[in-house]
């Protein structure tokens, strides 16, 4: 059954297809004359620095590691349930009611398994970013301040903006000496977010 290890594998693609557009989109190049700098208003990218800070990279090297792990605990519920259906496929008329009900009752073992490690990753990932987003709103708040922001804009909604006004790099430079990584293992989802 190859629909258990790929839920796991999807999980690290959907982590890094989040992290690997904002690259992208910060590597771009901008216009030659990026305009005037605007008096007040700032633009900060949330993507870019969860993708360019040391504890946003850290979050993404942990959460594949722990992501490699659930499909080394689901690869097993896998071979053997392809083993069991191979033999009661070849088995013919000596199969039972009972032989296919074991396996019904392994598949949905296995598929409930693999929807709380899935919930366990998701709920993992989602914390680690509270804590990260918890670090930043001070930093944020100090460089919006000293940078006499009246507005800060997030990059997102933004197509083009002078370098000028992008408060990111000072914001991500602040974040790497005030949270420079973080340590964690696969968290289980508390009952009141599970359901």
């Amino acid at each position: 059954m190859k629909l258990l290890a790929i839920g796991a594998a999807a999980f690290v693609t959907l982590v890094a297809s989040t992290v690997a557009p904002s690259i992208a989109t910060a590597q771009t190049q901008g216009p030659q004359n990026p305009g005037p700098v605007i008096p007040g208003v700032c633009v900060y990218f949330n993507q870019r620095l969860l993708a360019q800070s040391t504890v946003g990279q850290a979050v993404q090297t942990r959460m594949e590691q722990l992501a490699t792990e659930v499909q080394g605990e689901l690869a097993p519920y896998a071979t053997n349930i392809q083993s069991e259906l191979t033999r009661l496929q070849n088995g013919g008329a000596a199969v039972t009611d009972a032989d296919r009900q074991a396996l019904q009752a392994r598949i949905q073992e296995a598929q409930q398994l693999e929807q709380t490690r899935e919930a366990e990753l998701r709920y993992t990932l989602s914390e680690q970013r509270r804590l990260i987003s918890e670090a930043v709103e001070p930093i944020l708040v100090a460089v919006y301040q000293e940078r006499g922001c009246g507005i800060l804009l997030d990059r997102e909604s933004v197509f083009i903006v002078n370098p000028a006004m992008d408060v990111t790099d000072v914001t991500i430079q602040r974040l790497n000496t005030a949270l420079p990584t973080l340590s964690f293992n696969r968290l289980p989802v508390p009952a009141q977010t599970a359901q």
